[in-house]
């Protein structure tokens, strides 16, 4: 079974002005871990973007955990239940406790206000943060911030988690740290891992590395090119 099944994506800004996405092919299995690498502006994010159903395709197919993205009504709640999300400023509400941030996900979800209570400090625990559940955000780490980010990404039991830059913003040992925490649950829990990032020794952790240049991707990290437009 696949996680990802992408044919022919297009998607454009300002009036077709710039081309996000141009033809994108892509197929990313079940339980698989992969990498997507570019230079900034090469359509990386936007990709990411729409794995996440956080915006929607000019034209082309996207099938996500089994749901067509491209014709779906229920985006919301395709993302409440399907996806966790990570990204490198990991986006925590800073008036708000470290707790209340993990159990944001859970809404979406038929639990009673203890079992969520219950179920965040497990998922805090599992990132060695329980004792800092009543704290505000803004008075952890950078490296304590994004393991909440990782805990909250976790909270609605997601069959695939995007991780946009998830390290970008931090320093190496805490990076290390954040990365093996995340390859830790791709492995324990069978998730399939979406990771975009800049850095070449991040990327390469990954089963697969995939290339994006100009919208198009020319590497699918099996020696091939994928997109037929491209010249060898």
């Amino acid at each position: 079974m696949n996680a990802v099944e992408i044919k022919d994506l297009y998607k454009s800004y300002e009036d077709g002005k710039i081309k996000a996405l141009n033809g994108v092919d892509l197929t990313i299995a079940d339980g698989e871990f992969v990498s997507i690498i570019g230079p900034s502006g090469s359509g990386k994010s936007t990709l990411l973007n729409m794995l996440g159903a956080l915006d929607v395709p000019d034209s082309g197919s996207i099938n996500v955990a089994g749901e067509d993205l491209s014709s779906s009504k229920k985006l919301n709640q395709f993302r409440g239940e399907k996806i966790g999300f990570i990204f490198q400023l990991h986006n925590l509400i800073p008036n708000i406790s470290v707790v209340e941030n993990v159990e944001i996900p859970m809404f979406t979800q038929k639990l009673s206000s203890k079992d969520m209570r219950a179920k965040a400090l497990k998922l805090l625990d599992d990132v060695g943060l329980k004792d800092k559940a009543k704290m505000l955000p803004n008075k952890l780490s950078g490296g304590e911030r994004q393991r909440v980010a990782i805990a909250r990404a976790l909270a609605n039991d997601p069959s695939i988690i995007l991780a946009d830059e998830p390290t970008g913003s931090l320093d190496s040992k805490t990076s290390s740290r954040i990365l093996k925490q995340l390859i830790d649950l791709h492995e324990d829990k069978n998730v399939t891992l979406i990771i975009v990032t800049h850095d070449m020794d991040v990327a390469k952790l990954a089963d697969r590395v995939i290339e994006v240049l100009d919208g198009e991707i020319i590497s699918a990290g099996d020696d091939s090119l994928i997109n037929s437009k491209i010249d060898v």
